[in-house]
């Protein structure tokens, strides 16, 4: 990533936050291009920029078709409480897994590359659903731009998480080289990062919360760096440990951590097993593996209680003074707050608030009243009290 942009680009970036609409990111973007040095730098940046760019105008393009009707939708609408895109090369069975999970109406066929747009689905788990997307198949050179590579990137980009499918009936470690591959191109990873940051807009002034530790910067720092790119308010979370240029990443939004696991499917054909276990002495221990037969319907109980942990989510039932708690959670990442609950509910609620009681994992007592700072657990039932 860059470091010292000229004022001029920094300037450009501002305009490629502001835009709002794809027609004025599209302008934005190609005038941020036209105005960063080429230099050994600044390589990585342009790459990335010339190819969001090259997104952008494919989704201009989807748009205007879908506006006259001509055919489907590469975009997916978020359902559930996370939407997770299911990524693998051709033939691994994703469509046949998807309609065990879901009973969505898939194409499942022998023939290679049969899926071309993606296909949906609501997998059950407990009292929520998740949104499986299946994806057309990744293939070497997808980064580039090879058939629907740089959509299905785009899909996997905009998910809550991923589950990367591979067929044990054939090599499944060079089958997670090309998806790794193709993520790594477009700068997403399956593997949490040491550090992490987001920052988020709003607010008065640059605030730093720090749950980690800089590396070779200050707090004055970041604020500094976001100042020159024309932030001035915004929430800056850092956990982990983060240098300046990870910030600097951070700004342009083009490193992504998606929470991933593995679905090793086949497991019922001679020789999976042995493909399994070297799969396994490959893939990191953070990453789960979870071996399935999706013809044979085995293992597939497992994925969305695996997921539901991996991707670090909680339900919490809201209930009415005297009443019993709704039977539909809200579906929030670990850590979250009473603060968040009341956010999400009405936006007036944080305003008017007087306390909550809480009922569950994270109460010493059954109804003990909290403020807006109280951190949730799973399962916890909320009630909140307002200002008259």
């Amino acid at each position: 990533m860059p470091a010292n942009l000229p004022s001029e680009a920094k300037a450009k970036w501002a305009k490629v936050r502001e835009a709002r609409t794809i027609e004025e990111k599209i302008e934005a973007l190609r005038e941020f291009i036209s105005a960063v040095p080429k230099h050994k730098g600044t390589e990585n940046l342009l790459y990335w920029a010339k190819r969001r760019l090259a997104e952008l105008r494919e989704e201009l393009e989807e748009k205007r078709r879908k506006k006259v009707g001509r055919g489907p939708s590469f975009f997916i609408e978020k359902e559930g409480a996370a939407q997770v895109v299911m990524l693998g090369l051709t033939n691994v069975g994703k469509s046949l897994l998807l309609s065990r999970l879901s009973n969505a109406k898939v194409e499942v066929s022998d023939y290679p590359y049969t899926t071309k747009f993606p296909v949906p689905g609501m997998p059950q788990y407990e009292d929520i659903r998740f949104q499986f997307i299946e994806a057309p198949a990744l293939m070497p050179g997808a980064a580039e731009g090879v058939a629907w590579g740089t959509k299905v990137l785009g899909l996997a980009r905009n998910a809550d998480g991923l589950v990367i499918v591979l067929d044990l009936s054939s090599d499944p470690i060079e089958q997670l080289k090309v998806v790794l591959s193709e993520l790594s191109k477009v700068n997403i990873y399956v593997k949490k990062p040491k550090g992490q940051v987001a920052i988020e807009k709003g607010g008065i002034g640059i605030k730093v919360v720090l749950s980690g530790r800089l590396i070779g910067c200050t707090v004055d720092d970041v604020i500094k760096l976001l100042k020159s790119y024309r932030i001035y308010n915004a929430v800056v979370k850092i956990a982990g440990e983060v240098t300046l240029d990870d910030v600097e990443k951070s700004i342009f939004g083009n490193v992504s951590y998606k929470p991933t696991i593995i679905v090793a499917n086949k497991i019922d054909v001679e020789g999976a097993l042995e493909n399994y276990e070297k799969l396994r002495k490959v893939v990191p221990k953070e990453i789960p593996i979870i071996p399935v037969s999706a013809l044979e319907n085995k293992g597939l109980e497992d994925i969305c209680r695996t997921l539901f942990d991996m991707l670090d989510l909680i339900r919490v039932y809201t209930k009415q003074p005297n009443e019993a708690p709704s039977s539909t959670p809200l579906v929030l990442k670990r850590g979250s707050t009473v603060q968040d609950v009341a956010k999400l509910i009405h936006r007036d609620f944080v305003k008017h608030f007087k306390y909550a009681k809480i009922w569950g994992p994270s109460a010493k007592y059954p109804g003990m009243r909290v403020g807006l700072e109280h951190k949730l657990e799973d399962r916890d039932i909320i009630e909140i009290h307002l200002r008259k």
